[in-house]
């Protein structure tokens, strides 16, 4: 059967929203488990960004920064377990290469704060920027998914527009840089 998404599913505008999102409606096994992964690595964002403009203490911060990198760490190794309905779309791959640069962004940021760097507000900034745009690319992945997976007598309305999805995705970045 497939998934009803509302107006209000699109317009997403924090982690915390995400991750509730997550949880909503589910395609099937595969799909509700990628779900539950995603939905602990958008909640891990929201507490680290949470603590970090909120706390002025580097333990603590350096604390989140670590179980934040536990998680996506555990989180890519839940994708090699997929099967061949996810590696089969192109939105895996991107998927795949956002959730590296993210990696690669959180270690550079717990650099910046062990040595108490100047750059540490840029290294942040940049990481914020790649967790927004990995859980956008979650986000189309599991919505391309489901739509695959979904027999088209059972899909109401139109063929979803691949267009429309990428042009939600540009209008969370713009509003996160704006």
């Amino acid at each position: 059967m497939p998934v009803q998404r509302s107006s209000h599913q699109l317009t997403l505008q924090s982690f915390g929203e995400i991750s509730r999102f997550l949880r909503e409606g589910v395609a099937d096994e595969e799909s509700r488990q990628l779900r539950d992964s995603l939905g602990a690595l958008s909640e891990q964002i929201d507490a680290v960004v949470r603590t970090r403009r909120t706390s002025t203490d580097t333990a603590e911060i350096i604390q989140r920064v670590e179980a934040l990198s536990t998680c996506t760490r555990e989180h890519q190794f839940f994708l090699t377990g997929l099967g061949s309905g996810w590696r089969g779309l192109y939105e895996f791959g991107f998927y795949q290469g956002a959730l590296r640069e993210l990696r690669r962004a959180i270690d550079a940021w717990q650099q910046t704060l062990e040595r108490r760097s100047s750059r540490e507000r840029a290294s942040f900034d940049a990481f914020e920027l790649l967790a927004w745009r990995t859980l956008g690319e979650a986000l189309l992945l599991i919505d391309m998914y489901e739509q695959s997976s979904n027999p088209p007598s059972e899909m109401p309305g139109p063929p979803a527009d691949p267009a429309g999805a990428v042009t939600r995705m540009l209008g969370w970045l713009g509003r996160l840089r704006g």
